[in-house]
């Protein structure tokens, strides 16, 4: 059987590439196109983004000429554009999904609304769907990954970013019999709940990246969405609502996210969490075993004393690694990182700022709210609001800063794929 590098350099040979659209291409997605385009394989055909020009100076950008690009809306002309070799450049992401021509699609804006839409429309046309939006796939995650199976194509989180690397790390620690202490990432930002795009405008500016998006990194709503994807696909739980972050070094991390009893900080081992400190951009997996053999061989191969010990990814690539679960799904029928089980944890909704009553929430990453993570049977016993479905809700009363949101507090959009997707969901495992 050929590896997979070999795989793709037949499939180039052949003139038979694995065929990708993908919708949204700010940072991210930009990176995705840009490492697509030499590779082997492997072709990014059509690209959907809210700015058409930006999906057009992207193709531009990898050496496709303007007069190859096709930018208009309709399906058939789309189709007929991509047969003659032309590449799509479109502001509407439901047209992807439609596209005979295209194989697998990327989802990388990030917004919960959209993802649910483009996943669901995606999975009906019996597409394969690599998720970069992680905020969709803790919200509705798990029915979508049963419809996808039920259809016969791949749903899954993309390969580079957290929780698929560190799920690298948790399989295998869990392969070869270790127990899994706690899991989790270095956080690459200072921690500040009540930061806005306003406050970071600036700091955007010089990085090169949205404020929005930059604002869900350090409010920690994104660590939560990460960590809560982590969760469901492993079992792993937070040990406190918000998990803890510590302040810690490398070098503390297997005496830190130790139990209480042993001089660390958990009440359970088991545990999903992030830590503040020089680990970032790195994940890791903390992980212990009573087998006094495997105690002395991990001694001399300078994993250190015990009881603790470290499996430390010291990176996380997103947009590079993302062609490696495009290659998977579509070669092989292999997910990355998918829910497992009913839900074991909820990323949750806090006020970021006092809001009155009859206001329409902004969403993640803005002025109103930020994110925090429960496990799922305390967020569905006490009704609290999925962080995925408060872009849009309006408040039926007024909250205070630093509560937390509740269903019953917000009316939902009734039209919303993913209001609904998000019901079936909760029929499916909940009831």
């Amino acid at each position: 059987m050929l590896n997979l590098p070999e795989k793709l350099e037949q499939l180039e040979k052949e003139g038979n590439t694995i065929k990708v659209g993908i919708v949204g291409v700010g940072q991210m997605g930009q990176g995705v196109v840009n490492v697509i385009s030499q590779m082997k394989g492997m072709d990014v055909l059509a690209i959907a983004d809210i700015e058409r020009q930006r999906a057009l100076s992207i193709f531009e950008e990898v050496g496709i000429s303007r007069k190859n690009i096709f930018s208009e809306d309709d399906v058939e002309a789309c189709e007929r554009a991509l047969e003659k070799g032309m590449r799509v450049a479109t502001g509407n992401a439901k047209l992807l999904p439609s596209l005979r021509s295209i194989d697998v699609i990327v989802e990388a804006t990030g917004i919960p609304t959209v993802g649910a839409e483009v996943a669901f429309l995606s999975i009906m046309q019996k597409k394969h769907i690599i998720m970069m939006n992680v905020e969709t796939d803790v919200t509705v995650g798990h029915i979508l990954l049963g419809l996808a199976q039920r259809s016969g194509v791949v749903y899954t989180v993309g390969a580079g970013d957290e929780p698929g690397a560190t799920k690298e790390l948790y399989d295998f620690a869990t392969s070869v019999g270790f127990k899994v202490v706690a899991a989790g990432k270095g956080k690459n930002n200072p921690l500040d709940r009540e930061a806005t795009p306003e406050s970071l405008h600036k700091i955007a500016l010089k990085k090169g990246t949205n404020p929005k998006m930059l604002c869900e990194f350090v409010d920690g709503s994104k660590t939560m969405i990460e960590m809560c994807a982590l969760a469901n696909a492993t079992g792993l739980v937070p040990d406190t609502r918000g998990m803890h972050g510590p302040d810690c070094e490398l070098n503390e991390l297997t005496s830190t996210f130790a139990l209480k009893a042993k001089g660390g900080i958990l009440s359970q081992e088991g545990v999903v969490d992030y830590a503040i400190g020089n680990i970032a951009p790195g994940v890791f997996v903390v992980i212990t075993t009573e087998n006094k053999r495997l105690v002395q061989d991990l001694e001399y191969m300078s994993m250190g004393k015990g009881p603790n010990y470290l499996l430390y990814r010291p990176y996380h690539l997103t947009s590079v690694e993302i062609p490696l679960s495009i290659a998977r799904a579509v070669l092989y029928g292999e997910p990355t990182i998918i829910p497992s089980g009913k839900p074991v944890a909820e990323a949750i909704t806090v006020a970021k700022r006092n809001l009155p009553a009859e206001h329409t929430i902004d969403g993640i990453g803005l002025f109103d709210i930020y994110g925090s993570i429960e496990k799922a049977p305390v967020a569905h016993k006490e009704n609290l609001l999925p962080l995925g479905l408060a872009e849009g809700a309006i408040l039926k009363i007024s909250v205070k800063k630093g509560n937390f949101i509740t269903r019953a507090q917000v009316e939902l959009p009734e039209e919303s794929i993913l209001v609904n997707l998000r019901r079936l969901q909760e029929k499916t495992f909940l009831d």
